[in-house]
Protein backbone atom coordinates (compact mmCIF):
# COMPACT_ATOMS: atom_id res chain seq x y z
CA UNK A 1 0.00 0.00 0.00
CA UNK A 2 1.69 3.58 -0.85
CA UNK A 3 1.88 6.41 1.52
CA UNK A 4 -1.57 8.03 1.98
CA UNK A 5 -2.03 11.34 -0.05
CA UNK A 6 -1.83 14.55 1.68
CA UNK A 7 -5.65 15.56 0.11
CA UNK A 8 -6.71 12.38 2.02
CA UNK A 9 -5.35 13.46 5.26
CA UNK A 10 -6.80 16.87 4.78
CA UNK A 11 -10.02 15.64 4.55
CA UNK A 12 -10.48 12.83 7.25
CA UNK A 13 -9.04 15.36 9.45
CA UNK A 14 -11.87 17.95 8.31
CA UNK A 15 -14.25 15.49 8.87
CA UNK A 16 -12.75 14.64 12.39
CA UNK A 17 -12.82 18.48 13.38
CA UNK A 18 -15.86 18.98 11.38
CA UNK A 19 -14.49 21.75 9.24
CA UNK A 20 -14.28 22.16 5.43
CA UNK A 21 -11.29 20.69 3.71
CA UNK A 22 -10.09 24.27 2.88
CA UNK A 23 -8.98 25.24 6.00
CA UNK A 24 -6.69 22.51 6.83
CA UNK A 25 -2.85 22.87 5.81
CA UNK A 26 -1.19 19.72 6.35
CA UNK A 27 2.70 19.61 5.71
CA UNK A 28 6.12 18.37 7.19
CA UNK A 29 5.42 14.45 6.80
CA UNK A 30 8.52 12.44 7.13
CA UNK A 31 7.58 8.70 6.58
CA UNK A 32 9.54 6.12 9.24
CA UNK A 33 11.73 3.74 7.65
CA UNK A 34 9.82 0.49 6.03
CA UNK A 35 6.81 2.63 5.86
CA UNK A 36 3.74 1.77 7.67
CA UNK A 37 3.82 5.19 9.73
CA UNK A 38 3.99 8.73 8.79
CA UNK A 39 3.87 11.57 10.89
CA UNK A 40 3.62 15.34 10.10
CA UNK A 41 1.70 18.28 11.14
CA UNK A 42 -1.74 20.41 10.62
CA UNK A 43 -2.80 23.38 11.14
CA UNK A 44 -6.90 24.03 10.67
CA UNK A 45 -8.01 28.01 10.73
CA UNK A 46 -11.69 29.36 11.63
CA UNK A 47 -12.15 30.67 8.44
CA UNK A 48 -10.19 31.28 4.89
CA UNK A 49 -9.54 34.97 5.76
CA UNK A 50 -7.24 34.13 8.52
CA UNK A 51 -5.79 31.26 6.55
CA UNK A 52 -4.58 33.55 3.94
CA UNK A 53 -3.71 35.96 6.57
CA UNK A 54 -1.29 33.51 8.61
CA UNK A 55 0.14 30.83 6.37
CA UNK A 56 3.21 31.31 4.65
CA UNK A 57 3.17 32.17 0.68
CA UNK A 58 4.37 28.54 -0.78
CA UNK A 59 1.89 26.75 1.78
CA UNK A 60 -1.39 28.91 0.10
CA UNK A 61 0.69 28.36 -3.60
CA UNK A 62 0.16 24.29 -3.30
CA UNK A 63 -3.40 24.91 -2.08
CA UNK A 64 -4.10 27.00 -4.95
CA UNK A 65 -4.62 29.97 -3.31
CA UNK A 66 -1.62 31.81 -4.16
CA UNK A 67 -0.05 32.75 -7.44
CA UNK A 68 3.28 34.43 -7.43
CA UNK A 69 3.65 36.87 -10.44
CA UNK A 70 6.61 36.41 -11.73
CA UNK A 71 8.06 38.93 -14.62
CA UNK A 72 8.94 37.77 -17.83
CA UNK A 73 12.20 36.17 -19.03
CA UNK A 74 12.74 39.82 -21.06
CA UNK A 75 12.40 41.66 -18.41
CA UNK A 76 14.46 40.48 -15.64
CA UNK A 77 17.14 40.64 -18.58
CA UNK A 78 16.12 44.41 -19.10
CA UNK A 79 16.62 44.53 -15.59
CA UNK A 80 19.36 43.49 -15.07
CA UNK A 81 21.11 45.32 -17.56
CA UNK A 82 19.97 48.50 -16.49
CA UNK A 83 20.98 47.31 -13.08
CA UNK A 84 24.69 46.60 -14.48
CA UNK A 85 24.77 50.25 -15.77
CA UNK A 86 24.27 52.17 -12.00
CA UNK A 87 26.76 51.51 -9.39
CA UNK A 88 26.36 51.65 -5.27
CA UNK A 89 22.88 52.15 -3.39
CA UNK A 90 20.78 53.75 -6.48
CA UNK A 91 20.64 49.92 -7.74
CA UNK A 92 17.53 49.63 -5.33
CA UNK A 93 15.80 52.48 -7.34
CA UNK A 94 16.64 50.85 -10.64
CA UNK A 95 15.12 48.12 -9.82
CA UNK A 96 12.21 49.39 -8.65
CA UNK A 97 11.74 51.33 -11.92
Amino acid sequence: KPTVSKTEIREKLAKMYKVTPDVVFVFGFKTNFGGGKSTGFALIYDTLDLAKKFEPKHRLARHGLYEKKRPTRKQRKERKNRMKKVRGTKKSKVGAA
